[in-house]
């Protein structure tokens, strides 16, 4: 035959960031021939080129989101040793009576990226949460590096928008001082107070605790820590729903700095 041409087109990209997800496009052979027939391979080898570069093209983003995730992971880590470890311990799993777990997996199934990073900038006013808004953008490499370690999927957002608790201030000072002052603290003044509990009576955790927030925390507790669930049969108190609310409407009622 005259006017032979091989043409070996091949890419193997692979994406080592996404496990078990390898993309292999085939050696395509294209042998010329004469007339039509060398005319149409030729137009069929031009689609299989623009095929690959758009398949680059397309793909080529992930990889790098990906390789921009993992280095903003390790700075948070970085800086988690750095400031975080002496009070939240390695990992940042927390210790009884100084710092609470930031890594639970019931604390970061709950709280939205918008909590951390607030926290985080702001400290925690009247607690030994200092501010870290020093830190300026940086605060979102601590909270990818937090995400990393969680374990179940979020419900931040659906939780956050759970209405508005109503329910009697009064009857919510009973409860609070039967239940969760041993821990907490009177008033919710938290490690200060001699408790265990954080201060969930202060304005650095009232003015970005969403209701849902308390109300999910109170139903189902927090594992591996001294918060247990307060609904249920196996809760150490079986609240009602508007008990809990009513918790939740004194605790709304004595912010304090």
């Amino acid at each position: 035959m005259s006017g032979v041409k091989l043409i070996h087109t091949k890419l193997i990209y692979y994406f080592h960031h996404i496990p078990k997800f390898n993309v292999q496009i085939i050696s395509t052979k294209v042998i010329n021939s004469n007339n039509s027939t060398n005319k149409t391979r030729e137009k069929h080898n031009s689609l299989s080129f623009i095929l690959v570069i758009f398949l680059i093209l397309l793909f080529s983003p992930i990889t790098h989101a990906s390789q921009s995730s993992n280095d903003k992971i390790l700075q948070g880590k970085k800086i988690i040793n750095q400031s975080c470890i002496y009070c939240h311990q390695e990992d940042a799993i927390g210790k009884p009576g100084v710092a609470p777990s930031l890594t639970n997996k019931e604390f970061l199934s709950i709280a939205s990226d918008k909590f951390l990073t607030a926290t985080i900038r702001e400290g925690r006013p009247g607690t030994g949460m200092p501010p870290f808004a020093h830190l300026a953008d940086k605060i979102d490499s601590v909270v990818a590096y937090l995400r990393s370690k969680s374990k179940l999927p979020s419900r931040a957002k659906e939780i956050d928008q759970q209405a508005k608790a109503k329910g009697d201030a009064l009857h919510g000072k009973h409860l609070f001082d039967k239940i969760c002052a041993g821990c907490h603290g009177k008033n919710g003044d938290g490690y200060s107070a001699g408790g265990t509990g954080t201060a969930i009576g202060k304005v650095g955790f009232l003015s970005h605790a969403s209701d849902g927030f308390m109300r999910t925390t109170i139903k189902e507790g927090r594992s591996n820590t001294r918060m247990r669930s307060f609904q249920g049969p196996a809760g150490l108190a079986n609240l009602s729903d508007q008990e809990i609310d009513n918790i939740i409407a004194y605790l709304r009622t004595v912010p304090s700095k």
